[in-house]
């Protein structure tokens, strides 16, 4: 037993040797940057990164010398060369070759824009788009960042959690509210989502944005593991829920059995 308790330690020793901790502090402050705030000042990344404004203007600073960031002497905001780190990874990652023309097949069929997403800790990314011939689409980018309590994303992509991680996230996370529609009670927030992990599709009205509905189901690999939401946006004045819950819904449905039999191809 004391040599397999040595061993445990050694490891965790290895571990810490091998972890950059500066490294993750940059990353810390780079995902502070989000939709919703895109110009920080020193003072404010301090404090949403929960680092001091000395260590935070060091890695600010880098960010503008490499070109990932840019500042008028008061506020900071990321520059597009940042998205190429996100799109190294998405690059790695077959499935968006296979999803986009569904995804494009999708958004022609409803005539509405079209995103996929993953979680990543308390927010979900967008990582693909479709965009219809309407000359207004909703503005979502690849790579934009919301939180994932007030989106439909969000919802398919908490219900996909075990139980002890959902649990986890729903101890840590801070439900903000951005519009009178936004839920921000947690026991709201986990019937909301175990009533989509019970009938597979998530709908969320005007809660990110006033006039912005969205439905979300989920995208399942070869295994049946769910490993994006495959979602699509509506402004609230053109599409009715019950448009959503129709039409809307039924294509989605079939666009994700699509992706997922291609996978398996």
């Amino acid at each position: 037993m004391a040599a397999y308790e040595t061993a445990l330690e050694d490891d965790d020793e290895v571990r810490d040797r091998d972890y950059v901790g500066s490294f993750a502090r940059g990353l810390e402050v780079i995902k502070v940057f989000n939709r919703h705030t895109p110009r920080r000042t020193l003072s404010e990344v301090a404090e949403a990164s929960g680092m001091t404004r000395a260590t935070v203007r060091r890695f600010l600073l880098t960010l503008v010398r490499e070109g990932y960031a840019e500042t008028d002497g008061k506020y900071f905001n990321l520059k597009p060369k940042i998205l190429e780190i996100g799109f190294s990874a998405l690059s790695s990652m077959n499935i968006w070759d296979i999803a986009q023309p569904i995804m494009n097949a999708l958004s022609a069929n409803v005539q509405e824009s079209c995103f996929a997403a993953v979680l990543d800790g308390d927010s979900v990314i967008y990582v693909a788009r479709a965009t219809s011939n309407r000359i207004m689409n909703v503005g979502i980018s690849i790579g934009s960042r919301t939180p994932a309590h007030c989106v439909s994303t969000g919802r398919v992509l908490l219900a996909a959690l075990p139980d002890a991680e959902f649990h986890s996230y729903l101890e840590k996370a801070k439900l903000h509210k951005f519009t009178p529609n936004t839920v921000t009670s947690k026991v709201k927030l986990r019937e909301l989502v175990e009533e989509t992990r019970l009938r597979g599709w998530s709908i969320v009205d005007q809660e990110l944005e006033i006039s912005l509905r969205s439905i979300s189901v989920p995208i399942r690999d070869r295994d049946g593991k769910v490993v994006a939401a495959l979602n699509v946006c509506c402004p609230a004045e053109r599409v009715t829920p019950q448009d959503i819950n129709s039409r809307i819904l039924s294509a989605m449905l079939e666009a994700s059995k699509d992706i997922t039999r291609a996978l398996q191809a």
